[in-house]
């Protein structure tokens, strides 16, 4: 009787359950359905807008487009867009080539000035520029809070601008922008690549808010709060698993150190098709720098080379530069300076240089500090080549250009113990040291004040061994 009981009663908790449910499983299915009806109506839609563009022979012309909203910056990632445009203009000339910008203040004909200024780059054939108007959308500052998520969805909404304005044949992200991957592939119909200078979300941010430990992307709020933290560990999960998803729907990868590398690996699972294809340093101009030894200075400069962005970490540069000068206890010849040479992208990055102008003031250091902003490439070279040390503070920078340049004029290198400088670029050659490399602050200033307590001959050498390395990879190339 008890069992004829609780059998009617299961079947009328699950009549119940079916009644609740079933309808909204009736609704979101008919959704679903609807969503796939208009997003497969208006890739029919964007095929037919497609405008073939002819050649002189008659034939069809394949449209390659990159997108890079800031492509006017002066980082390394833009020396990366460049050098690919230029590579594949020499393998595929018949091809269109297009760049998405969000720089609407300039002109193709300025953009491409400033590539040649900035880098040395020039195209060997035409490139033409889409500009967009939303890429306020992709500002982190605009959002304060779930800044991956926020800059991630608003990447949909800006890649939406740049597919209704031209439907490329190839679409390649080469700003990191992987939300934007599936639009283009399943609506767009185009064969899709990514460029990965950086994954949007890493396993070492995952540990560092596991770990409750403060740093530019986790503030000292969150680490003070066990459930704050917990809550977003699982929104980091949470978003690590949906990068995975859209990262995979790349047809090929490209990823720019062996860093990077296990990292996307172990979150969008394509090793089939991924590949390390190393930054492109065109650094014969820098190796045409003459090596000697070091003639008695009235100055050592000491160099940093980073666009002005937070991960790239300056005030620690300008804290341990201030705790080195105060190490000598005696100001005598030869004096120091350091010089932050970088590219600011807007507004954001400006205020970052006043807030580093102030912090030098603070630490009374501000005569021995300069900035130099958005320089040409001549003057890059200039100050490389006088530099007795070169200065890179970034956490798990995924490669550094920056950091080939300065070991390729000369320079000696001081970058942070992670990430592609520890794995790929500041390794032993031949037994020999290439530079050094340090984490805290006390760290960075002791390594410094070693530096510079070595003789001129055996500065040379670790400038030689650096130079013997050659961690100055090949050019991109992309099969098409």
């Amino acid at each position: 009787m008890a069992a004829a009981k609780g059998g009617w009663l299961a079947c009328e908790l699950l009549r119940f359950f079916y009644s609740l449910f079933f309808p909204g499983l009736i609704v979101c299915g008919i959704l679903c359905v609807c969503l796939f009806i208009v997003l497969w109506m208006i890739r029919l839609l964007l095929q037919k807008k497609k405008k073939s563009v002819s050649s002189k022979n008659g034939k069809n012309q394949m449209v390659i487009a990159f997108f890079h909203p800031y492509c006017n910056a002066g980082g390394g990632g833009e020396r990366v867009l460049w050098c690919a445009l230029r590579a594949l203009q020499k393998k595929y000339p018949e091809a269109v080539y297009v760049v998405y910008t969000g720089d609407i203040n300039v002109s193709g004909q300025q953009i491409l000035e400033g590539a040649f200024r900035r880098f040395n780059i020039r195209l060997v054939h035409p490139v033409q520029f889409v500009f967009l108007k939303k890429r306020y959308l992709v500002e982190d500052s605009r959002y304060p809070h779930f800044t991956l998520l926020g800059q991630s969805l608003g990447s949909i909404f800006l890649g939406w601008e740049a597919l209704m304005q031209c439907v490329p044949d190839v679409y390649i992200d080469s700003m990191g922008y992987a939300f934007t991957l599936p639009l283009f592939k399943y609506v767009g119909g185009c064969r899709v690549g990514s460029y990965v200078h950086y994954p949007t979300i890493s396993t070492d941010m995952l540990s560092v808010v596991k770990n409750q430990n403060v740093g530019f992307n986790n503030a000292a709020f969150i680490t003070k709060n066990a459930f704050l933290s917990k809550a977003k560990l699982i929104y980091y999960h949470l978003f690590a698993f949906i990068y995975g998803l859209v990262g995979s729907c790349s047809d090929t990868v490209m990823v720019n150190s062996s860093w990077t590398l296990n990292h996307i690996l172990s979150l969008w699972k394509v090793g089939n098709c991924t590949n390390v294809v190393y930054p492109p340093c065109d650094v014969q101009t820098f190796l045409d720098i003459p090596l000697h030894e070091e003639e008695m200075t009235q100055e050592h400069l000491l160099v940093s080379v980073g666009q002005f962005r937070p991960e790239k970490n300056h005030p620690l540069q300008i804290r341990a530069f201030a705790k080195l000068l105060s190490k000598k206890v005696v100001e005598s010849p030869p004096s120091l300076k350091l010089v932050l040479i970088g590219g600011c992208r807007n507004k954001d990055d400006e205020l970052r240089v006043n807030q580093l102008r102030r912090l030098s003031e603070e630490l009374g250091i501000q005569e021995d500090v300069e900035f130099k902003i958005n320089i040409p490439f001549d003057e890059l070279k200039k100050y490389l080549s006088k530099a007795t040390i070169g200065l890179h503070t970034m956490w798990n920078e995924h490669f550094g250009i920056g950091i080939v340049e300065c070991m390729a004029a000369g320079t000696i290198i001081l970058a942070h113990n992670s990430g592609g400088p520890k794995l790929d670029i500041v390794v032993p050659h031949d037994g020999q040291i290439t530079g050094f490399l340090a984490e805290t602050e006390e760290g960075y200033a002791e390594t410094m004040a070693h530096i510079l307590s070595l003789s001129a001959e055996k500065r040379l050498q670790i400038r030689n061994s650096a130079r013997a390395s050659r961690p100055f990879p090949p050019l991109l190339h992309l099969h098409l």
